[in-house]
């Protein structure tokens, strides 16, 4: 049974969206309760410059011959990943990643003007979807890209918010900087490692990246608590100013150190056991078992996921909290919201659902995994992209095709893919 605050929460949403379509089918005029934020675009096409272009709402999508050619050759290079259902919305993510890694490597987060930016966070899960659906050259590219920033434009090692795609002047605004984005960096690079074919050519690609993975751990540990194993105070994907530790830094940086181990064996780098174990046990000490979003609170966010496979061994307590956060993330639509703290707006936002998906998917919840990836496949714009968050009534709205989503999509079809072969060994 649900904690009766968070079980209370959810039948209020449930008994809010009965009275509005109660309201609405007797013809009586209805005040919308909920945020109305328009659909920026139907998604994104490359362009003969090689740059992303905005397709508009309702507009028509003009390819060029050349460049969808060129497109097609580099589906046909990886694989695309998922069962034949999800085919075109796996297709669709390729492509719109595709357009979204500019050709020095910078993944921007989406192609509308707030967001044409690099977030580490973002990019990381980009460059994690290419390696893994056979594009490994061009998940390397983007961790290169990281680097780039990350020596020219960081302090003490620790990623900015984000970066301007060209990489130039100072970043874009004062959102400061975000240390998740180092783990979530550190399990980009084993991904890419993991998949890219072994051989000295992957050991040239990783030696070249050992700057980035040194930088990152040095930066993890200068920031964590030797004793308590709590990071210091940064925002984490939720992008606002915080002033207590969060589950959402802390845990990316375990599964970014976690996951560093056959990058730092194949480097022939000291293993980073004791940092693991502390990050582990602040874990352990200061957020379970409910695992809330802050430290000392009771709210649930995204976070939890983070603690799930993928990206961490199994573990009943977490899951129990898993399950939990998805109920009193719960939105009118169908999908879920950053966190249950988050405002009451009515709003679904897709990468979160998309997370939950990867997570029941690795997980071996396949039923799960199928309910959350079917929700996102008929939410997607008329041009077939993901966009970044769906309305009380079901509408996609905001940016459109947003990376993050899409890359975390294709991670999911992969681990569908995965247990499927497990099955039919």
């Amino acid at each position: 049974m649900l904690p009766s605050s968070r079980r209370l929460r959810a039948l209020a949403g449930l008994a809010a969206v009965c009275v509005l379509v109660g309201a609405a089918s007797a013809g009586s005029s209805v005040t919308q309760p909920y945020e109305e934020i328009p659909l920026y675009s139907d998604g994104v096409l490359l362009g003969a410059d090689g740059m992303p272009h905005l397709v508009p709402v309702g507009g028509a999508a003009s390819e060029d011959a050349a460049v969808l050619a060129a497109q097609d050759a580099w589906l046909a290079e990886g694989v695309v990943p998922g069962p034949e259902r999800y085919r075109d919305m796996a297709e669709r993510a390729l492509r719109d990643l595709d357009a979204l890694v500019l050709e020095n490597g910078a993944s921007i987060a989406a192609a509308s003007t707030a967001w044409r930016y690099v977030w580490p966070r973002d990019a990381s899960f980009t460059a994690a979807a290419l390696a893994r659906t056979g594009h490994p050259e061009d998940a390397h590219a983007v961790l290169a890209y990281l680097q780039d920033m990350q020596d020219r434009r960081s302090t003490d090692g620790v990623f900015e918010a984000r970066y301007l795609p060209d990489g130039s002047g100072d970043v874009p605004d004062g959102r400061g900087l975000q240390l998740d984005g180092n783990g979530w960096v550190l399990w980009a690079v084993a991904q890419w490692y993991a998949a890219a074919p072994p051989g000295p050519g992957r050991d040239r690609g990783l030696e070249a990246l050992r700057p980035l993975v040194e930088r990152s751990l040095d930066a993890i540990r200068s920031r964590t608590d030797p004793t308590s194993g709590v990071p210091e105070v940064f925002p984490d994907y939720w992008e606002v100013a915080e002033s207590v530790p969060t589950l959402g830094t802390l845990a990316p940086l375990l599964l970014g150190v976690r996951s560093a181990e056959p990058v730092l064996v194949a480097l022939g780098a000291p293993a980073e056991t004791a940092l693991e174990r502390l990050l582990a046990t602040a874990v352990d000490t200061h957020f379970a078992p409910v695992y809330p979003r802050h430290l000392g609170g009771r709210l649930q966010d995204t976070a939890v996921a983070f603690l799930m496979p993928p990206f961490a061994p199994p573990d009943g307590g977490v899951r129990r909290a898993w399950q939990e956060a998805a109920v009193g993330m719960a939105r009118p639509a169908g999908g879920l919201a950053p966190g249950e703290g988050w405002k009451e707006d009515g709003i679904s936002w897709t990468p979160e659902t998309a997370l939950f998906a990867l997570t029941a998917a690795a997980s071996g919840d396949l039923d799960q995994a199928h309910r959350w990836l079917g929700w996102l496949d008929e939410h997607r714009t008329a041009r077939g992209s993901l966009p970044e968050k769906v309305l009380w009534d079901g509408r996609p709205s905001a940016v459109a095709p947003l990376a993050w989503t899409a890359s975390v999509v294709l991670l999911t079809l992969d681990e569908i893919d995965r247990a499927d072969q497990v099955v039919a060994d």
